[in-house]
């Protein structure tokens, strides 16, 4: 474990004080973005540096958060500000034991994969229709993180 996990167990019990039972999930993300807006105005840090910070502190957490979870008590409360409701997981319903389901889908499939293939070139499908170009939707631009 480097320094700083040590540091941070170490002050794990300031946690436990950080912020008030008024400080709401609305309050949470604009310290968030004030965070970010001080350090990239200040430019004393590099921005990658502390975006690498932030990337293990995000795994610290949610890895605690995981954690935590399991030693919870099963039950409805509200605690310094917080509402720990609990949920029962329910069924899942399995579609794939209706073999009829099972033929919609695989036939489903192999539109979208028709469809793919217009994109790029003219297509007629099994039943002489030709498959058209259907538009698209931009997704939006990220960066991946690995450490």
């Amino acid at each position: 474990m480097g320094a700083s996990s040590s540091l941070f167990l170490e002050n794990s019990e300031a946690v436990l004080t950080m912020y008030e039972p008024t400080f709401t999930k609305k309050d949470a993300i604009l310290t968030g973005k004030r965070m970010v807006d001080n350090v990239i105005e200040s430019g004393e840090v590099d921005k990658h540096h502390f975006m690498a910070n932030i990337c293990r502190l995000k795994e610290v957490i949610n890895s605690a958060d995981s954690e935590m979870r399991k030693y919870l008590p099963y039950e409805k409360l509200k605690y310094y500000g917080v509402e720990f409701t609990p949920t029962n997981g329910g069924n899942t319903i399995d579609y794939s034991d209706d073999p009829i389901y099972c033929q919609l889908k695989a036939d489903l499939d192999a539109r979208v994969e028709l469809l793919k293939l217009a994109q790029k070139q003219t297509i007629i499908d099994a039943y002489g229709n030709d498959v058209p170009k259907v538009g698209t939707t931009p997704r939006k631009n990220s960066i991946a993180l690995k450490f």
